[in-house]
């Protein structure tokens, strides 16, 4: 049955249901109400196309994009790996900086916000070198069903309890709210340098598994593209019916904004179920830690074999070398949650054409057989989406 072949797609969305859901969207809601829901409509329509690709080429041809990067031309690969190097640690950092407020809120362990960061970080990888591809696989299932549950019901309460419904007149915001909508469309649903990772993760699943059809890769893709999109719908509709117009703001200090998140449902669910509450917060955020943390080492190990032609896996030594350097930054930034999330994001939208690119030239170039390539209307699409994603990138840099 479909549903036993699902998790290429839930870890897709294990890695995307996290930051851009729990902060930003949330965040979207409390300062704009309704106001930014044009902006989460139309960059997951437009990404849509260019996240399809990565399991598309991977069931197509049985390689993940990299190597599909590589026969496009050296300069593709080499330009990932810049990226690469420049976004996984700050993506690493923001990711975990958030986990640990939430895990200060759940164990009540006053300790700072930099010791449960280092601790999580290490957990982590420490479980990661255990179970690898397949731990992930079956936590991932039971994670998004809880937090989705939990969600849902605190979106329905929030909605019949309030008494004035936020307006729906769209915003554009301006100045520093520029800042944020690309700050928030950087991460909605996800940066975009995880279609490599889902293409990396197709690859595992036929390893683990009887072959998967395309079909059946896209079904599992689409329930875990669909996911993140309504969960990110319900957090913008948390944050608008409960904080908007109140007169209070987020905090960019990990340990107070995770109380108030954690607020958002107690408010609405009963302060008995708060334990309850922080757990799927907690849960939700530490598989994207530990998704994160896996996916870069093994797509930058993947990196190396192909430029240099080796076959020696380098899994354990970028591990090694996020773990340290996510440390590090920790020392250095210590609590500064939302300046670790903001350049997070704001570099993952400015590196995103370039994905979308690459993406879409590779699954309809000659490398990828004929009858794997995208129909007209996804090629309509990825058209429209490769004008609106470097539209709004130049435009923010000419802003600057």
């Amino acid at each position: 049955m479909k549903y036993k072949k699902l998790g290429p797609g839930l870890l897709f969305a294990g890695a995307a249901i996290g930051v851009s859901h729990l902060v930003q969207s949330t965040r979207a809601g409390a300062d704009y109400g309704w106001g930014l829901l044009w902006a989460l409509l139309l960059i997951n329509l437009f990404k849509y196309p260019f996240f399809q690709y990565g399991p598309r080429y991977a069931i197509a041809t049985g390689e993940t994009l990299l190597d599909g990067y590589l026969k496009l031309g050296k300069g593709y690969l080499w330009g990932y790996a810049l990226l690469n190097v420049a976004n996984m640690f700050t993506i690493q950092a923001a990711v975990t900086i958030v986990t640990a407020g939430l895990a200060e809120q759940l164990f009540g362990l006053k300790i700072n916000i930099t010791s449960w960061a280092s601790i999580i970080t290490l957990i982590c990888s420490s479980l990661l070198l255990v179970g690898r591809y397949k731990l992930l696989d079956s936590l991932m299932k039971f994670i998004i069903i809880v937090l989705s549950l939990c969600t849902i019901v605190s979106l329905n309460i929030a909605f019949f309890d309030s008494s004035s419904l936020p307006p729906l007149k769209q915003i554009f915001p301006e100045e520093s709210g520029l800042l944020f909508l690309i700050a928030f469309m950087g991460w909605m649903p996800a940066p975009m340098d995880i279609s490599i990772w889902h293409s990396i993760w197709a690859i595992e699943k036929q390893k683990n598994s009887k072959q998967i059809s395309l079909k059946e890769s896209l079904f599992d893709f689409n329930v875990g593209y669909g996911a993140t999109i309504f969960l990110g719908f319900c957090f913008m509709g948390l944050g608008a019916l409960i904080m908007y117009d109140s007169g209070i703001s987020f905090s960019n200090k990990g340990f107070v904004f995770a109380g108030q998140l954690i607020n958002l449902y107690t408010q609405n669910l009963g302060s008995a179920t708060s334990g309850f509450i922080a757990l799927a917060a907690f849960t939700t955020m530490f598989s994207t830690t530990i998704t994160t943390l896996d996916a870069s080492p093994r797509a930058f190990s993947r990196t190396v074999q192909i430029l240099f032609n080796k076959k020696k896996n380098f899994y354990l030594h970028f591990l090694s070398i996020l773990v340290f350097g996510t440390i590090a930054i920790f020392l250095f930034l210590q609590s500064e949650m939302g300046f670790l999330v903001q350049i997070a994001t704001v570099l993952s939208f400015i590196t995103t054409p370039f994905f979308a690119w690459v993406n879409f030239r590779l699954v309809t170039s000659k490398h990828m057989p004929k009858t794997f390539h995208p129909n007209k209307f996804m090629k309509f699409l990825s058209w429209m989406g490769l004008v609106f994603l470097t539209s709004f990138t130049i435009g923010y840099l000419f802003s600057l």
